[in-house]
């Protein structure tokens, strides 16, 4: 499971990562809202947990933003002892669930397992662009009705492609989606990868889908 914490206080932040991955989480985190925009446009993420207070972009302000892309991710928000007001906002917004701050790790996972078990039934399951085919349960893939046999991260980036489709996605973007920051990935693995999925998605058909934006990365259209 993927987690994006969204928190401007670094050393809150840097325990938060540290104990969600000794749990066995992958994590990512930003200091704004702005910021964790960029990472959840990525796509990948099951769970946000943010802060309220933050410059640039508030977690309110991030709750707005996401929910109008009719991003459904479920949505923790941490919040101090008054911010009472805040969390009625966040609730009515579209946030989840809350925790209030100082809070003992424990009640965070239990948080997660809840929120996550929220959505299970509200998730997709299929992913469609053109007469590309994902199927999410299964991780299997069609073109036109043939089946298109994958590896597991040639499946993974399908999917982060199609579901942020029309979106250039960066090299950076797509390494920390597929492998997290704390892994040391060459800097060519992506275009490996993109260059195999070609060879099984686009070779042999007339309309091709995945394409390069020169200098930036790669996108997924029609």
């Amino acid at each position: 499971m993927k987690i994006l914490v969204l928190e401007d206080d670094e050393s809150l932040r840097a325990v938060l990562k540290k104990r969600l991955v000794a749990s066995g989480f992958i994590v990512e985190c930003a200091a704004d809202g702005e910021e964790g925009l960029e990472y959840l446009r990525a796509g990948g993420f099951d769970v946000v947990i943010s802060d309220i207070m933050m410059p640039v972009m508030n977690g309110l302000e991030f709750l707005t933003a996401i929910r109008s892309k009719k991003i459904d991710v479920p949505v923790i928000l941490l919040t101090a002892l008054d911010g009472s007001g805040d969390i009625v906002k966040g609730l009515d917004m579209g946030a989840d669930d809350y925790i209030v701050k100082p809070f003992e790790f424990s009640e965070l996972l239990a948080r997660i397992r809840l929120v996550t078990r929220r959505s299970e039934g509200r998730r997709e399951n299929s992913l469609t662009v053109s007469d590309l085919k994902l199927d999410l349960e299964s991780r299997t893939a069609e073109r036109g009705g043939q089946a298109i046999p994958l590896s597991a991260k040639e499946f993974d980036l399908l999917v982060l492609l199609m579901r942020n489709r029309g979106i250039v996605l960066t090299r950076e973007r797509i390494c920390d989606s597929l492998y997290g920051t704390d892994q040391y990935i060459e800097s060519n693995a992506v275009d490996v990868y993109i260059r195999y999925l070609r060879k099984k998605v686009d070779e042999g058909f007339g309309k091709k889908l995945i394409h390069t934006v020169r200098g930036v990365g790669y996108t997924l259209k029609e």
